[in-house]
């Protein structure tokens, strides 16, 4: 009961109470998805070129030859949150290309304590209720081939909904915008912009439940919420080169840099931008067998004890490709390697080439 009850704090304090302007507004939106890219530490923008394209970068569905499905499910929080992925894309024809993909972030059956007390004092835990947090956002891609051979555009149209049991929830619209190019001697780069026109949430709350939590603990909660959020701008680039190596054998390589507009935590930040790196290595066997591994998140870090270091997040992972049949698997940490809370990503990939 009580992590449940420390959890739905949680989520109220990152997703409600709050100034208008956040800047971690939508975070369920920048975790990831493919258990492959999150095994590479997310290292991915210039590379990616599957139906996971509509997340990390959408210019690359130009290079899709045919529909491929994309699932994904990991836990998070010691299995108490769920995180959920589903995207689909298809060409439309030998220039562009189109995707979409669903997800969703959750605690479910979250022990409603407020009322447990009842007027008299007493306890009663027949007034113990079940209500459920989830965040959803749906994202509609479309790619397509410039007449520069090489180059490619994509953007991303995103609509977010947010649910907090019968308290408050709210929509928020967005988009994307994403380059990549590859060179002859095929070196590649991506650009991918994420919500350039400030992504809105506009909530509606339920005063009469609010009123009902208002009091639950004393000195908090007592003034109504912001019911208008902004997700500010955020901008990846990275470069990447394949290498072959004795025909059967090959290397993956990829740096990003993530760049948010505010100052923060990360390795490089002033008070215009801040700039997080992040590598991603993929071995590949005759395109089949993969082993990853990727270190990203490096946040400068103020301990009590031994003063200022550089914290990280490392990642490693394996796959399997059979016939359109991709499975992979990734062990990676979802915030930095101090906090010790990593999680085991499955996904799956369907290309319906397979049927053909």
């Amino acid at each position: 009961m009580k992590t449940k009850l420390t959890t739905l704090l949680l989520f109220i304090s990152v997703t409600v109470f709050g100034q208008a302007v956040r800047k971690y507004s939508n975070e369920f939106m920048n975790i990831g998805v493919d258990a492959a890219a999150l095994g590479m530490s997310n290292a991915v923008t210039a590379h990616s070129a599957d139906v996971n394209s509509g997340y990390w970068n959408p210019a690359g569905l130009v290079h899709l030859e045919d529909k491929q499905l994309a699932l994904m499910h990991s836990s998070y929080f010691e299995s108490i949150a769920n995180y959920d992925y589903i995207g689909f894309a298809m060409p439309i024809d030998e220039k562009s290309a189109i995707g979409i993909s669903l997800i969703r972030f959750a605690v479910d059956d979250i022990l409603n304590t407020t009322q447990l007390i009842d007027d008299e004092g007493n306890i009663n835990y027949d007034r113990i209720s079940l209500f459920s947090t989830a965040d959803y956002g749906v994202t509609f891609s479309y790619a397509r081939k410039l007449p520069l051979d090489g180059l490619n555009y994509g953007i991303n149209a995103k609509v977010i909904r947010r649910v907090i049991g019968d308290f408050a929830s709210s929509w928020g619209f967005g988009l994307d915008a994403a380059i990549q190019f590859e060179t002859r001697n095929q070196w590649k780069f991506g650009i991918m912009a994420r919500d350039i026109t400030t992504t809105y949430n506009a909530w509606a709350i339920d005063e009469e439940e609010f009123a009902t939590i208002q009091n639950a603990v004393e000195g908090q909660n007592q003034e109504l919420p912001e019911t208008t959020e902004i997700t500010i701008p955020k901008l990846q680039i990275g470069v990447s080169k394949k290498f072959i190596i004795r025909y059967d054998y090959s290397l993956l390589a990829e740096v990003d840099l993530n760049i948010r507009f505010e100052e923060n935590n990360d390795l490089i930040s002033t008070s215009f931008a801040s700039i997080n790196p992040a590598l991603g290595l993929q071995f590949g066997y005759i395109d089949m067998i993969y082993l990853r591994a990727g270190v990203g998140n490096f946040q400068n870090e103020t301990q009590i004890l031994d003063g200022d270091r550089v914290s990280f997040q490392p990642s490693m992972g394996v796959g399997f490709n059979y016939k359109g049949i991709q499975m992979d698997y990734a062990f990676t940490d979802i915030g930095d390697q101090s906090i010790a809370l990593y999680s085991n990503v499955f996904s799956l990939k369907l290309d319906f080439s397979i049927f053909r």
